[in-house]
């Protein structure tokens, strides 16, 4: 984490136009990969943060075991890192609603409400559902023009996708959902040349379409770091196992949760 917090700073008051920044307040998430990874080590360096800042460009995004979500685990089966999106309709705006997530929680898996975890228990031995503890970090991005208000509810909608997954945030869960806005005449400026702003955002009403699209995204995004992880062998010889997509299809299939492509 102070690794992480100082290459976010470092990077920021490099930025042209911040030379007379004198105090940057950096955010950083994490969830404990401890199961899988050395976290002891503190492998991860401010120069990789750094690096990590200046190469992020746009396009698909790497899902699965990778980058944080190398030593996740989920539900008992290899998580990770998961992406998801929605849009709005014209009439409501086409505003895009973007979630990532790092699955790093227990709970009781279920997929469209299938019982997934309930199904696939015959075949596991010890804890049916892996342990109930863990975190996930759950990054919502829009650009839809929200102030701190709204974009604070949006944030809480997220939890909600969360729970259709089958977490029920149990007591050593520690889940965060860190919500912001590109919209352009939503950004306050650091020197405003006017003492009052008046940037143009969405009304409460508005922005009831957006929950339905985050909880949406959040729980897609859940189910694709599942779907998209590798078994992974980690710090000390320990494997943690794939979700096995062929058996939890069978299952959906089963509970009429999927519908086939033609």
């Amino acid at each position: 984490m102070a690794e992480g917090i100082a290459g976010v700073v470092e990077y920021t008051l490099a930025q042209p136009g911040n030379e007379r920044v004198r105090s940057v307040n950096a955010v950083v998430g994490e969830t404990n990969d401890g199961a899988l990874n050395d976290i002891r080590g503190r492998h991860v360096t401010k120069e990789n943060v750094i690096e990590a800042i200046r190469s992020a460009k746009g396009g698909p995004v790497p899902e699965g075991a990778v980058g944080a979500g190398t030593g996740t685990v989920c539900f008992g089966y290899k998580g990770g890192i998961g992406t998801s999106s929605r849009q709005l309709s014209s009439s409501q705006g086409s505003y895009i609603v973007g979630v990532l997530v790092q699955t790093n929680f227990g709970g009781v898996l279920e997929i469209n409400g299938a019982p997934v975890a309930q199904e696939l228990a015959r075949s596991r031995k010890g804890n049916q559902y892996g342990s109930p503890d863990g975190s996930c970090m759950v990054v919502v991005a829009t650009d839809a023009p929200l102030d701190a208000r709204n974009l604070k509810r949006l944030a809480a909608r997220a939890i909600m996708g969360l729970a259709k997954t089958g977490s029920y945030s149990s007591n050593g869960s520690g889940d965060f959902v860190i919500a912001f806005s590109t919209a352009l005449d939503a950004r306050v400026p650091d020197s405003p040349r006017t003492p009052t702003l008046s940037p143009p955002v969405l009304s409460n009403d508005a922005v009831s379409p957006l929950f339905q699209a985050v909880k949406e995204a959040t729980e897609e995004a859940v189910y694709n770091s599942l779907f998209m992880a590798k078994t992974t062998t980690g710090y000390g010889g320990r494997t943690v196992g794939a979700l096995p997509i062929d058996k939890v299809l069978e299952i959906c299939r089963k509970y009429n949760a999927i519908r086939e492509a033609k």
